[in-house]
């Protein structure tokens, strides 16, 4: 998902990788195809019946008309009439479900992969444009699949058993009509290839308009804090003109394209009426196949049209499948090995980072050669300021990144296992991270709550939520566990998710916790609250803490101290103080402010 820019594979190709990444989609095709060339028989036979009937009736003046013979005709045609309809039925059944089920195999595949995808490369990507390749490209595709891949299979063997009915009637009328179409086959690609590039525009403005909606909708409250509807408006507007301004663009091409293909129909028709009336008097072509061969001419003509629709919305799909093909390719740069490389311990925890680095892709080094042991159920504060690598520490030690160098171990004594060698699974299991904002989903309480333990019971739920002393809280909810809580948690205040966040935790039972400063952005009642749920919950595990504020860091059993990416210092608080380093003078600071009833903004340290 690079903006660099590659060569643009062709339309073909990408198709062929698109079916391959689907394998349901083509399973047996072949039996898709001879169902389609069966129903769409029955359609070429109707121009016969007419020929049979006029030559034998209403053509032939001496002999006058043959009753009996029209009535088995008719009948015989009826009844293969009749197959291909039904032979047409199961074709558009097979497609229909081979195409829903490929597309299936798609979206949940996109969907993981945007899941393995690191947080760094999440970071690097608009929210929109993912969600739109996972719902609105593959969207697209469907519809190319389901409406005009049908028709793709339907008009190719009509045209093709209606060419073989032509080539039978008159070979000379044959070559006249192809030859009619050969400018319009020739001009297609010219078409198509500037459809192809149009309709890339297009997806790529569908995703900007998704990204541009979505982040004042998500934001609502920070544009009408600050008054910028007008502005937010405007930015609306002109996606909007711009994904319009796209459209107009391709249809444009569209309308020549199908444009073209009418004028050819008409000359088709005109041609081969003048040849097949100039035939019928010099060479002894009959009424009825002249006739016979208008209703062939539209049969033929009538897919030809189509084809505009089919790469317009083959291109557009093209468009669509370029844009997933490019996100499952995007590598994975944290992997999940899988059970079985590495296990962790059962029981107490600790980590180990040995010579570790870490650089953003160019981009300045973050962490530079840290070197720390932490024993097991030590609490650790880290400390330093903004843009020091404390963030970048606590995501590697939960895998949400790789260092770039060195390596970074789970375990205790003896029994170490690198992060990268666990299995997600297992790792999420034994180590888990609590974010300053506690995310909570748009469902009850106790569903959220089970994000932490899938299995707990309503009871159980309810114990963990008295085991961190937050009974009277619980209690004061209006629906107690069936509460609502709302998108991303809206209907709590921002101290009640992150109580919710700490209950979750509990649940899960780790041995290993990594928090983001729980309470530095909570009300003082729920800061309470929460800090003596932390006291529970902590007791007994291994803790790593970012501590935003140095009250945090006074408590800890020992505090890691970074500047500009290097651990600088690692002792326990009155240590540090007493070493006069950078970690005494964050500290003099944030004694200044509190004395003067400031605080630090969350996520920061005064220096």
């Amino acid at each position: 998902m690079s903006d660099k820019k590659t060569p643009r594979e062709g339309s073909l190709r990408i198709i062929r990788r698109g079916l391959a990444l689907s394998p349901a989609i083509t399973a047996g095709w072949r039996r898709t195809v001879l169902l389609a060339l069966l129903g769409t028989a029955g359609s070429s036979l109707v121009p016969i019946v007419v020929q049979r009937s006029v030559d034998s009736g209403l053509g032939d003046t001496q002999g006058g008309v043959e009753g009996d013979r029209i009535v088995l005709v008719v009948t015989l045609a009826a009844l293969l009439l009749m197959v291909s309809g039904v032979a047409s039925w199961a074709a558009k059944v097979r497609i229909f479900t081979g195409t829903e089920r490929g597309l299936t195999q798609l979206r949940v595949r996109a969907f993981r992969h945007v899941h393995d995808l690191s947080m760094l490369t999440q970071n690097t990507q608009r929210r929109g444009s993912l969600v739109s390749r996972v719902t609105s490209d593959i969207d697209q595709i469907s519809l190319f699949l389901q409406s005009t891949g049908m028709i793709l299979v339907l008009s190719a063997g009509q045209m093709l058993v209606a060419t073989v009915v032509m080539a039978f009637l008159s070979w000379q009328l044959t070559l006249v009509v192809i030859a009619t179409f050969i400018p319009l086959a020739l001009s297609l690609k010219f078409f198509a290839e500037r459809m192809s590039v149009a309709y890339d525009r297009v997806r790529q403005t569908v995703a900007d308009l998704l990204t541009t909606i979505a982040e004042p909708v998500v934001g609502a409250s920070v544009v009408r804090s600050y008054a910028i509807e007008a502005r937010t408006q405007q930015r609306i507007d002109d996606a909007i003109q711009t994904n319009y301004r796209s459209n107009v663009k391709a249809q444009t091409i569209v309308s020549v394209t199908f444009a073209t293909a009418i004028l050819v129909g008409g000359v088709a028709n005109a041609a081969a009426l003048g040849v097949g009336v100039w035939l019928g008097v010099v060479g002894g072509l009959s009424m009825g196949t002249v006739i016979a061969f208008i209703f062939l001419i539209t049969l033929f003509v009538g897919p030809a049209q189509m084809a505009t629709q089919v790469i317009t919305e083959a291109q557009n799909a093209v468009a669509s499948w370029r844009r997933v093909i490019e996100l499952l390719e995007t590598p994975a740069d944290v992997v999940d090995p899988g059970p079985g490389v590495a296990t962790l311990p059962t029981g107490d925890l600790g980590a180990r980072f040995t010579h570790v680095r870490f650089a953003y892709p160019d981009g300045p080094t973050v962490l530079d050669d840290v070197d720390v042991t932490i024993a097991p159920r030590q609490r650790i504060a880290v400390v330093g300021e903004t843009g020091s690598g404390k963030t970048t520490f606590a995501k590697l030690l939960t895998r949400l990144m790789d260092p770039v160098e060195g390596n970074v171990a789970l375990g205790r004594d003896d029994q170490w296992a690198d992060v990268a060698e666990i299995s997600f699974a297992d790792l999420r299991r034994h180590v888990v991270m609590v974010p300053q904002e506690g995310f909570l989903f748009d469902s009850t309480l106790a569903e959220n709550l089970r994000y932490g333990r899938r299995s707990a019971t309503d009871a159980e739920l309810v114990a963990a939520i008295g085991d961190l002393g937050l009974v009277a809280w619980f209690e004061a909810l209006p629906r107690g566990l069936q509460t609502r809580v709302g998108q991303r948690g809206e209907s709590l205040s921002a101290g009640e998710r992150q109580l919710v966040a700490l209950v979750r935790s509990a649940l899960a039972d780790p041995a290993f916790l990594v928090l983001d400063e729980a309470t530095s952005a909570v009300d003082p009642q729920t800061e309470l609250r929460a800090t003596r749920a932390l006291e529970v919950l902590l007791d007994g595990r291994t803790s790593v803490t970012i501590a935003h504020r140095l009250s945090t860091a006074e408590n800890a059993d020992r505090i890691l101290v970074f500047d500009a990416g290097r651990l600088v210092e690692d002792g326990s608080h009155d240590d540090l103080v007493d070493a006069g380093g950078v970690y005494q003078r964050l500290h003099a600071s944030w004694v200044a402010q509190a004395s003067l009833g400031l605080a630090a903004p969350a996520g920061t340290l005064a220096p």
